[in-house]
């Protein structure tokens, strides 16, 4: 599908006609990072924000969000003919419908017997183009996150795209007037298009204080600082406004307005959602998939239990004072559970209401905790074998991390193969692709090493020597008087 798109000196004008009110700030096409915010005069310094005048304000009814979509469908009947048939299942899948519909009439001249057209419909054309988060590189551009935890990631969200599309061109297809303007031959809608409307949802959604997850025109064409000078909020009457942060010095005229996309993303959610990675204001961590054992008989039951996607969390905490070293720290609330079975003490039954459903209840030590099937790392605590259900999980956690690892490492010389075909892999591509690799590659290295600590200290405890039959005290680097004769008592 064709969009056309506009200069964005035009911008102005559509602003004056929808009452966006820009105070010396400005959009400007800026070097190496698209459109941006710009400062139109010398801003001053200021401590205190209450009584300064915003930068820019733009009228709540401009504000897109899913009370807008449902606003939007009151004013045009053959929308909410469409959004009964597909949407209402999130606020993004809500949007992205609206944006889809909007973007198709911008892409088509003359009168449309089906969309009512509004600011959005002209806003969307100043909008960039290409957007670079992984869901929308190359094939071959793709390949430079093999290893890294972005791999998994992407591949599952374009299959989730995949399928999201294909329910809505089935839907839309079930409604004629919407079959002729979404996929009429020649003009239809592609699955690039949807992925791309997914990207800018993604990379320019805010959470606002009052009215959540949104869109806002002007406000998402702030850049990401980790030092920023602006931030926004709502007013009273939900304007959304872009005051100057507070105890910022004073902006020059034609210097960059930067905004906080957030200091507790990981490099790959970063870049997943913005298409780039800021070192500087980035939480070094990561979060990987973890997979049940394949020959545990229970494995099933525990998933479904569990309710979620089963992970794996590292991340490097803030240095130490005095020390200048940064722990690593690990979490897994399934890998507790996936290291627990029926010789331990879990039983999965499953009762008939009298309604005649069936549940799966969860038991431990004969007691129903269905509720914390995610707390198993608090409930084997007080199991007298809970230091040997510890050892399990961190070597299963430790063996995951040395995959990866390895997995990250093998695929090396991928990325260099850059240089062999530079017109198909965009530079910008390579160059995040290359820092979160060496983002994860230290985080990994260093969580797998602590995980080995964390073992080798696991494997003195005298239970677990006793457990695991160890009698001669210095295979486990015990002194003698430290191990008892006699085993403890399991039962």
């Amino acid at each position: 599908m064709h969009r056309p798109t506009l200069p964005i000196e035009g911008l102005p004008a559509w602003a004056h006609l929808n009452d966006v009110s820009f105070h010396g700030v400005k959009v400007v096409n800026t070097e190496g990072k698209g459109y941006g915010v710009v400062s139109d005069t010398d801003l001053e310094a200021t401590d205190d924000t209450s009584d300064a005048p915003a930068l820019l304000t733009v009228p709540h009814d401009l504000v897109l969000n899913a009370a807008a979509v449902e606003e939007y469908a009151k004013e045009d009947k053959n929308f909410r003919q469409l959004l009964d048939a597909i949407g209402r299942r999130s606020t993004r899948a809500d949007v992205l419908l609206f944006l889809l519909v909007q973007t198709v009439l911008a892409s088509r001249s003359g009168h449309s017997a089906v969309g009512v057209s509004n600011p959005w419909t002209e806003y969307l054309k100043f909008l960039p183009e290409t957007v670079l988060v992984p869901t929308l590189w190359t094939e071959d551009e793709r390949l430079l996150l093999r290893g890294t935890s972005l791999e998994a990631a992407v591949d599952a969200k374009i299959s989730a795209l995949d399928a999201e599309f294909g329910l809505v061109q089935e839907k839309s297809s079930d409604i004629i007037s919407w079959n002729d303007l979404l996929w009429a031959e020649g003009a239809s809608v592609s699955f690039t298009d949807w992925i791309r409307l997914d990207a800018l949802y993604r990379s320019r959604c805010l959470e606002l204080p009052r009215s959540g997850e949104s869109m806002v025109p002007c406000v998402d064409m702030l850049n990401h600082s980790a030092a920023p000078s602006a931030y926004y909020d709502e007013t009273p009457k939900d304007e959304v406004i872009l005051l100057p942060r507070p105890g910022t010095t004073g902006i020059p005229k034609g210097a960059e307005i930067t905004i906080s996309y957030g200091a507790d993303k990981s490099a790959a959610e970063m870049l997943f959602s913005y298409g780039f990675i800021d070192p500087g204001s980035t939480a070094d961590s990561l979060v990987l998939p973890l997979a049940p054992f394949p020959d545990d008989p229970l494995a099933k039951a525990k998933l479904v239990a569990f309710g979620e996607a089963p992970q794996i969390h590292v991340a490097r905490e803030e240095e130490e004072a005095g020390n200048g070293l940064a722990a690593v720290r690990w979490a897994s609330a399934f890998a507790h559970l996936m290291c627990v079975n029926e010789e331990d003490g879990l039983e999965f039954r499953v009762l008939q209401q009298t309604d005649g459903a069936r549940q799966l209840r969860v038991f431990w030590q004969e007691e129903d905790v269905t509720d914390q099937a995610g707390e198993f790392e608090a409930l084997v605590q007080t199991h007298p074998l809970a230091a040997v259900v510890r050892l399990r999980v961190v070597t299963v956690v430790q063996e995951a991390l040395r995959a990866q690892l390895e997995r990250l490492g093998s695929a090396v010389a991928v990325p260099a193969a850059a240089a062999a075909s530079p017109q198909q892999r965009r530079e910008d591509c390579v160059r995040a692709a290359m820092l979160l690799r060496e983002i994860e590659t230290k985080l990994l290295e260093a969580a797998v090493e602590t995980l080995e600590e964390e073992r080798s200290s696991l494997l003195t405890d005298r239970n677990v020597v006793a457990y695991l039959g160890l009698t001669e005290a210095a295979e486990s680097g015990l002194a003698g008087d430290e191990v008892s004769n006699e085993p403890d008592d399991f039962s």
